[in-house]
């Protein structure tokens, strides 16, 4: 298999993307291609002592930009590492494109380079939701879609069970709802038609779940609008790291509360690391027609070596398959449910 990675997407790229894809390349067999602009990247590559059998360099003249307009910059910038990157999967010359570059570029190149499964409306971003007490569930939409219909949520459940279920290896995961209350009657027109579509769907549907018991891991696989999961995201990043500088400030604080951080340094390391987004991988886009992965802006190389190695079931899984073969199912649901 060859993985395709962005060197040139993102905030530290491409010295962290080469970093972190050397870090991977010494954990799997699998060929990983950096594209970008190779002088810069063979650049990084000199530092690092790696198997040149195993990481290869595709060149690529053009940058899009975190700033630029996602549609534009994927129609007029046609050499960019990003849109040849997803060029080389549709055309098989890869398995599986990552990147931590522009979240709209990468959504719109999805779309317009490869092309949407037929069948599905709306591709959605996936995004990993780490939860108390260890372990993560998968929230969909993450913001791809910020407006929906009920047969778009639909998709996002049973496009999220299949991920969860081949990649991240969670068998016949709990699907909930997000939504203002538990009871089947509450909510908007969105999330009570909704409802009533999942219920009648294969998909292990629980119902519906409040904000507050998203962080408890109540279910495996989180569905909502993009408008709603990107304010769950960004929410609950915020508030983790909040409450972690706060307890930092108050373990600093005189002679006993540092006796007391240093007895609990190992714990609050813990606690980093559990809801730290390097340690989980990236976001897929679910609904286009081939593996495509997003990382966090910000990715350092720790956060690419993981998001390349969590990745690789995506496409050793063939979860795009699968995903075309269940459109049936939804078609079927959802012309039952007109009728």
């Amino acid at each position: 298999m060859k993985i395709i990675i962005d060197g040139m997407g993102g905030d530290n790229a491409p010295a962290e993307i080469v970093k972190g894809a050397v870090d991977a390349s010494k954990l799997t067999d699998h060929e990983i291609c950096i594209i970008g602009k190779s002088e810069l990247i063979e650049s990084e590559l000199e530092k690092c002592n790696y198997d040149t059998d195993k990481i290869t360099v595709a060149d690529a003249r053009e940058v899009i930009e975190m700033t630029d307009a996602p549609v534009k910059a994927v129609r007029t910038k046609k050499n960019s590492s990003m849109v040849k990157g997803l060029e080389m999967i549709k055309n098989g010359e890869g398995d599986l494109f990552i990147s931590a570059g522009n979240t709209g570029a990468l959504l719109a190149g999805g779309l317009f380079v490869l092309g949407r499964i037929q069948g599905i409306d709306r591709p959605a971003l996936a995004s990993i939701y780490p939860v108390l007490g260890g372990g993560a569930s998968l929230l969909v939409d993450a913001g791809a879609n910020s407006e929906c219909k009920p047969d778009n949520l639909l998709e996002f459940g049973i496009m999220g069970s299949i991920y969860m279920d081949k990649v991240i290896g969670r068998h016949d995961p709990k699907v909930g709802l997000v939504n203002l209350g538990v009871e089947e009657n509450k909510g908007s027109m969105l999330t009570k038609a909704s409802y009533d579509l999942l219920e009648k769907s294969k998909v292990n549907f629980i119902g519906n779940i409040e904000a507050r018991e998203v962080p408890e891991g109540v279910c495996d696989v989180i569905v909502c609008d993009g408008f709603v999961g990107n304010v769950i995201i960004k929410l609950t990043e915020g508030l983790a790291w909040h409450i972690l500088k706060l307890l930092k400030k108050k373990f600093t604080e005189g002679a006993k509360a540092l006796l007391g951080a240093a007895l609990l340094k190992d714990k609050f390391k813990d606690l980093k690391t559990e809801f730290d987004y390097s340690e989980y991988g990236g976001a897929p886009i679910l609904g286009v027609k081939g593996p495509v992965v997003k990382m966090h802006g910000a990715s350092e190389a720790n956060a690419v070596k993981n998001t390349i190695i969590k990745a690789i079931p995506f496409a050793e899984e063939n979860v795009v398959e699968i995903i075309q073969n269940s459109v049936l199912d939804i078609e079927e649901i959802i012309i039952s449910e007109q009728e």
